[in-house]
C-alpha cells in the first residue's frame, strides 16, 4: 500500500484500553498497576499511542474529537533527533491510524524524513495536530530475550526489564491461535505480575515475577499437549509494559515488544531502514566551467538522525559526447562530510558536461545521485552585511553573504583592501563565521563565485563605544480602563533615569510618539475604546535608549459600555447551578444573555441537545442546571454572551462553561441465550451507566450504576440480564454513556 493510502476506520488491533482483571466469580475489578495520574505527556484514554518497537510501528488510538484532521507522528531518540515521522488522517473508529503497518502509513508519508526508523528503549513517540501536542510515549526497556522453554506441563518465558520500567506495569502473552480449540479457549495466555493465578477461562494458571533486570513468566497448564502448543506459538512471545494506569485501569503509554519479529518497513512501497539505505545527498550544488574542469561547490550533506555517519563524497563528471556506446566519466573522491566542494580537472573546454555527486557513508552512497549541469558564469557575486556602519554602544556580531551559492568570501578587518591587482591580499582572511566586532573597527570584503568572478570589495566601519544601555524592563500585568490602559513593569539596573512606552496598532504600526516617564507604570491615555493595541518599553541610561521589550497584547480599552461576561468555568459537574457573573459590566444598563451555539455566533438551536434554560436572563448574575448528559449531548464548552445597552450603544462578552467528564470502560461483554452480562469500570461512584446496542444513538438494553470498589479511585459497574429480561439476540457491539458524560465503545459481545 503506498504512503498515502487511507488506513481503514474502526479496525481493533487490540483491547489495551483497560488494565483491569474481572473475577468470573464474584465480578470484581482490580487493577494490575494501581490508580496514578498520568504522567505529563502521555495521552489520555480514550487517546492512546502503542509502540511495537520491534516491527517499528505505531497505533494511534482515539483522537475522535480530531476525525478527519492530519496529524504528525515523530519518533525522538534522546540526544540525537527525530529519527522518524509521517504524516496520517484520523479516522472514526477505536484505531485512528496506523505507521508502518498494512492498512497504514508508510513512514516518511507527508514529512521530509524518508526513512523507516529502528525504533528502541528510549525513544519517544509523539503526536501533534499542527503545533499543538497530542501526547507522547516513551517507548520501555522491557523484551523477552529467548524462546519460551516447555518442561512437562509448565512453560516459561523470560526476558529483560529495564530500570526505568515499572515492574507493577508489565503483562507477558504468548499468542497462538491453536489455543482457542483447546481448554484455554482463546488465542492467546497471559501472565500479570504476583503468583500462579488460574486464568478466569480456565485451562492453565500463570504469574509473573521480577528478580534485578530480568522477568520470568510462568505458565502451568492442566494439558502437557497444550503447554506443547503454547511453548511452540507460531506468533511468539511478547512483552507488553505502559507508563501509567489511570484512575480506572487504562493503561496509557504502551510499548509491546514481539520477540523473533523483524524491524523495516512494513508493506510494500515504504523507504528502507536507516541501515539499508545509503545517506542523503549534498544540497546547493553549483557546477562551473573553469579551464580544463568543473569547480563543484556545495552545502554539506546532514546524516540523517540515527544513520550512519557521512565520511565523504563522490563527485563524477560525465561528457554528454557519446562515442559508441560510452561517455568520458572523470570524478573526484572527497573524504570528509564538512568538505564544501573540489575541482575536477583534466576535463576538455569543448565538451558539456553533466555533473553527478553522492553522499558516502558506511552503508553505500546516495541514490539517485543530485546531478547538476556545468554552466558558464561570468556574472559577478555581490556580498551584503548584516551590520550598517555606525555607531554601536555595545560589540556587535556582523554576518556576511554571498547571493550566489557557493561562492567564497574574504575579508579584511585592519582597512586594508583584501584585493590587490585581482589578486588575494596577504591580510585576506577567509570568511567561515561570523564576525564579532567588539571595537572600533572597518570591515572591508569581497567574494569569488564558482567561476572565479569576483564581487565588488564592499566596506562597512564600526564605533564600539561600550557604553552598554539597559536590557529591556519586564512587563508586570496591565490594568484596562475606558479609552485607557495601564502599564506597569520592573527593572532592577540601577544606571535606569527613564522609561519609554510605545504603542501599536493590530497591524504593527506605531500609534503616537514614545510616551516617556520616570515611574515603573503609565497610564495610556486616549485611545480607541473596543480596539486591540500593544505595547513596548524599553529603558534609557546616560548612554541611550536600550532595546524595547516584547509586545504586549492585544490589550483593548473600554468604551463607555462595558460588557464583561465574568471568567470561563471548567470542570463543572453535570447536575449543578451554574450562576453568570457579569458584575464587571456598565451599571443600570439593560442586560441580555443569550446562549450560542458553540465555535459561532449564532443563538443555539432550540432543539439542539446542549441547550440550557436561563433563569434571569436580563439580570447581570442569571443561572442555569447543567443537565445530566445524554447522547446526543455532547461535553463541547457551553457559550454564554451577554449584551449590555445603554443610550450611548451596545457592547457583548462571552463566557465558556466547560463540563467535567468522567472516564467509562467495558471490562466484559457477553451474550447466551436467556443471560446478557456487561461489566466495567468508572471514575465517579454513583455515576448512571446506560448500556446501548451497536451505537451510542441505538437502543437502551438496560442501565447500572457505578458503585464503590476500593482500592480503585473509582468504582465499578456489573448489570446482569436473565430470561426475558436478556436480548433475543447477540447484539454485535454495544457502547456505553455515563450521565456524567463519558462515553466507551464500541464492544464486541462475547
Amino acid at each position: 500500500m503506498s504512503s498515502s493510502a487511507q488506513p481503514s476506520p474502526g479496525r481493533r488491533l487490540l483491547r489495551l484500553g483497560l488494565t483491569v482483571v474481572l473475577s468470573a466469580a464474584v465480578g470484581a475489578i482490580a487493577t494490575t498497576g494501581g490508580a496514578s495520574a498520568l504522567a505529563a505527556g502521555v495521552p489520555a484514554a480514550p487517546d492512546n499511542l502503542l509502540v511495537f518497537p520491534d516491527r517499528d510501528f505505531i497505533t494511534v488510538e482515539g483522537y475522535q474529537d480530531h476525525i478527519g484532521e492530519a496529524a504528525t507522528i515523530e519518533v525522538t531518540r534522546p540526544g540525537v533527533g527525530i529519527v522518524g515521522s509521517a504524516q496520517g488522517v484520523v479516522a472514526e473508529g477505536d484505531v485512528a491510524f496506523e505507521v508502518n503497518h498494512p492498512g497504514g502509513y508508510c513512514w516518511g508519508a507527508g514529512t521530509g524524513l524518508k526513512v523507516t526508523p529502528d525504533i528502541r528503549p528510549g525513544d519517544v513517540a509523539s503526536i501533534r495536530f499542527g503545533d499543538t501536542a497530542g501526547g507522547d510515549t516513551r517507548v520501555q526497556d522491557g523484551f523477552v530475550t529467548e524462546d519460551a522453554v516447555q518442561n512437562g506441563t509448565t512453560v516459561t518465558v523470560t526476558g529483560h526489564l529495564g530500570a526505568g520500567v515499572n515492574p507493577a506495569n508489565i503483562e507477558q502473552r504468548i499468542i497462538e491461535p491453536e489455543l482457542t480449540a483447546t481448554a484455554v479457549g482463546r488465542r492467546d495466555v497471559r501472565a500479570l505480575p504476583g503468583p500462579l493465578t488460574p486464568a478466569p477461562k480456565g485451562g492453565y494458571q500463570s504469574g509473573l515475577s521480577v528478580n534485578g533486570d530480568v522477568f520470568t513468566a510462568t505458565y502451568v497448564f492442566d494439558d502437557a499437549a497444550v503447554a506443547h502448543i503454547a511453548a511452540n506459538a507460531s506468533l511468539g512471545e511478547r512483552l507488553l509494559s505502559w507508563e501509567v494506569t489511570d484512575l480506572i485501569g487504562n493503561r496509557q503509554g504502551v510499548t509491546i515488544a514481539e520477540f523473533g519479529e523483524p524491524g523495516g518497513p512494513g508493506m510494500g512501497g515504504c523507504p528502507n531502514g536507516p541501515l539499508a539505505s545509503g545517506p542523503v545527498g549534498p544540497t546547493d550544488v553549483v557546477a562551473a566551467k573553469v579551464p580544463g574542469g568543473v569547480k563543484l561547490t556545495w552545502t554539506p550533506a546532514l546524516a540523517i538522525p540515527g544513520t550512519p555517519a557521512i565520511t565523504g563524497y563522490r563527485a563524477t563528471a560525465v561528457g554528454q559526447t557519446m562515442t559508441g556506446n560510452e561517455q568520458v566519466e572523470v570524478g573526484r573522491r572527497i573524504t570528509g562530510q564538512s568538505a564544501r566542494g573540489t575541482t575536477i580537472t583534466g576535463l576538455s573546454d569543448a565538451e558539456t558536461y553533466d555533473v553527478e555527486i553522492a553522499s558516502v557513508s558506511s552503508v553505500g552512497e546516495t541514490f539517485p545521485r543530485v546531478s547538476v549541469r556545468a554552466v558558464t558564469d561570468t556574472t559577478p557575486p555581490t556580498v551584503a552585511a548584516s551590520r550598517s556602519s555606525g555607531s554601536y554602544a555595545v560589540p556587535q556580531t556582523v554576518t556576511l553573504t554571498a547571493n550566489e551559492a557557493g561562492s567564497e568570501i574574504y575579508y579584511t578587518a585592519d582597512g586594508t583592501d583584501p584585493l590587490i591587482a585581482d589578486m588575494l591580499s596577504p591580510t585576506a582572511i577567509h570568511y567561515t563565521a561570523p564576525i564579532l566586532v567588539a571595537a572600533d573597527t572597518t570591515l572591508r570584503f569581497v567574494a569569488f563565485d564558482p567561476s572565479n568572478n569576483v564581487s565588488v570589495v564592499g566596506s562597512r566601519t564600526y564605533t564600539i563605544t561600550n557604553t552598554p544601555t539597559p536590557d529591556a524592563p519586564a512587563f508586570g500585568s496591565p490594568t484596562i480602563g475606558t479609552g485607557q490602559v495601564t502599564l506597569r513593569w520592573t527593572s532592577a539596573d540601577p544606571s535606569i533615569t527613564g522609561y519609554g512606552v510605545q504603542a501599536y496598532d493590530a497591524a504593527g504600526a506605531t500609534v503616537g510618539a514614545l510616551a516617556e516617564t520616570t515611574a515603573t507604570s503609565l497610564v495610556v491615555t486616549g485611545l480607541t475604546a473596543d480596539t486591540p493595541y500593544f505595547f513596548t518599553v524599553q529603558a534609557k541610561n546616560v548612554n541611550g535608549w536600550g532595546t524595547p521589550s516584547a509586545k504586549l497584547g492585544p490589550l483593548t480599552p473600554q468604551g463607555a459600555v462595558v460588557a464583561n461576561a465574568g471568567p470561563d468555568r471548567t470542570g463543572v459537574v453535570r447536575n449543578t447551578r451554574v450562576a453568570l457573573d457579569g458584575a464587571g459590566s456598565t451599571p443600570g444598563a439593560t442586560y441580555a444573555w443569550t446562549q450560542l451555539a458553540t465555535g459561532t455566533t449564532n443563538p443555539i438551536g432550540a432543539t439542539d441537545p446542549d441547550r440550557v434554560a436561563l433563569t434571569g436572563a436580563n439580570t447581570l448574575s442569571p443561572s442555569f442546571t447543567l443537565p445530566f448528559y445524554r447522547y446526543p449531548m455532547t461535553n463541547r464548552p457551553l457559550t454564554f454572551q451577554l449584551t449590555v445597552t445603554t443610550a450611548a450603544g451596545s457592547r457583548s462578552d462571552t463566557a465558556l462553561v466547560v463540563p467535567a467528564v468522567d472516564q467509562v470502560a467495558i471490562g466484559t461483554a457477553s451474550w447466551k441465550a436467556g443471560d446478557f452480562r456487561v461489566t466495567g469500570a468508572g471514575s465517579v461512584v454513583g455515576a448512571t451507566i446506560l448500556i446501548h446496542s451497536g451505537s451510542l444513538a441505538g437502543p437502551v438494553l438496560t442501565s447500572t450504576g457505578v458503585v464503590a470498589a476500593p482500592p480503585l479511585a473509582g468504582g465499578t459497574f456489573d448489570v446482569r440480564l436473565r430470561n426475558g429480561a436478556a436480548p433475543a439476540a447477540r447484539p454485535a457491539t454495544i457502547w456505553i454513556e455515563s450521565n456524567r458524560g463519558g462515553i466507551a465503545g464500541p464492544f464486541t459481545v462475547n
